[in-house]
């Protein structure tokens, strides 16, 4: 039987070891980060996941003075994918924070779910639907990455003025993401008198693409291609395979390092291919520069340059690490201070500065491209132009940009 001295030194080791939990747990904070590392898209997720890597990295995995403990979810693509993985992450694994996740649609499921937790704080990967942040958007969800149409900002009137393409196709996938792509580059395309003749839209993981190469008709001047990952390699291919000799307009997951980066005999197909997006692979600002040299050095497996998707979690990552840093780590009273400096500072990336607009969008540049070959035979995307601070409105004003309505598989339209 323990005396009473015994009992007194166990109950305060205890008291001690109680007291102690609390205070550990306050000393690390625990990062979820969420990509698409199966499926049509795993090629992106995968650079995405290296991206969140190399930014803890740098940051030796602490944050205000905290020890960051990353925690990987997966998805497929599909929102009710996201949406279990997100819940894994939050609701078993106790993140405080999630980072992701990459699809379009994926973005908007997760938009509705941030709703829920207003503990949690939410903060986009490359999801790049529109109205993740432009309609409806949830205060605890932030996006340091411009959307799709945001992407596309220059490109219609650069194909229509500088090409000279008048009459062109459209082929995508049939969700969100492309749907804003769409919008982003038919804005600018169909006010100078562009005609998008016919619409293609397939499923994310379309494997044939032989109905669609032999309805493509003869008299357009150029196809506007937004296929990501392997739908990319394979409607690619399969055009060429099948004689097609129209050029091609790309959507910018269409010719990011994920698709120009494999293998294959697309090479004369895709070169002088215009494109505009979030980066430019040959950019020789300094800044750029060094994080291509990091990544290259932390990942040899990975591609010649960051794909859009590693540059978009990067940054990302990295303005959550600096805020964490400018805050002291502090997330007490549902991550007050943590949020209220994201959404009013400005940001250094890779590829210039960015801040956020009242939805807690990114306002950043964005790059005009086009598609060349290197002394090494790989393929990149070089600089055309570069579009300064681009809005998620393209510049028009905030209630005649939503007038337009909602993008989708009809909006916009410009048929003859």
């Amino acid at each position: 039987m323990l005396s009473r001295r015994s009992l007194f030194a166990a109950a305060a080791m205890a008291a001690l070891a109680w007291g102690a939990g609390p205070a550990q747990a306050q000393d690390t904070i625990k990062l979820g980060a969420l990509a698409t590392l199966e499926g049509a898209f795993a090629v992106m997720g995968q650079d995405g996941m290296r991206a969140v890597k190399l930014a803890l990295q740098q940051h030796d995995y602490m944050a205000g003075g905290k020890k960051i403990e990353l925690i990987e979810g997966s998805s497929d693509a599909s929102p009710d994918s996201a949406i279990r993985a997100a819940k894994k992450l939050v609701e078993q694994d106790k993140v405080d924070i999630l980072v992701g996740p990459l699809s379009g649609s994926e973005g908007l499921a997760v938009k509705d779910y941030a709703k829920e937790h207003p503990d949690v704080t939410f903060v986009n990967g490359t999801s790049a639907a529109q109205d993740t942040t432009l309609r409806d958007p949830a205060e605890n969800f932030f996006r340091f990455t411009t959307d799709g149409a945001q992407w596309q900002a220059g490109l219609g009137e650069y194909a229509y003025k500088e090409k000279g393409y008048e009459k062109v196709v459209l082929i995508a996938e049939d969700y969100s993401f492309p749907y804003t792509l769409a919008l982003g580059f038919m804005k600018d395309f169909c006010e100078l008198g562009g005609k998008v003749v016919d619409k293609f839209w397939v499923p994310i993981g379309n494997k044939d693409y032989s109905s669609i190469v032999y309805s493509i008709p003869e008299d357009i001047d150029a196809i506007y291609v937004a296929l990501g990952g392997a739908d990319a390699v394979n409607f690619l291919s399969q055009y060429e395979q099948a004689g097609g000799n129209k050029p091609m307009i790309a959507g910018s997951i269409t010719v990011d390092q994920t698709v120009l980066g494999t293998k294959g005999k697309r090479r004369d197909q895709v070169i002088g291919t215009p494109s505009a997006g979030p980066i430019a692979d040959a950019w020789d600002d300094p800044d750029w520069q060094a994080f291509v040299q990091a990544y290259r050095e932390a990942f040899p497996d990975g591609f010649p340059t960051p794909s859009l998707f590693a540059h978009g979690y990067y940054v990302s990552t990295k303005a959550l690490l600096e805020s964490l840093d400018a805050v002291e780590g502090d997330l007490s009273d549902n991550h007050a201070k943590l949020r209220e400096y994201m959404s009013t500072h400005e940001f250094d990336t890779p590829t210039g500065k960015i801040h956020l607009d009242e939805n807690r969008q990114a306002v950043a540049d964005i790059f005009l491209t086009e598609v060349a070959e290197n002394e090494k035979g790989e393929l990149y995307n070089k600089v055309v132009k570069i579009i300064p601070q681009v809005n998620q409105t393209l510049g028009m004003d905030r209630e005649a940009f939503l007038a337009l309505g909602a993008v989708g598989r009809d909006n916009p339209e410009c048929r003859e």
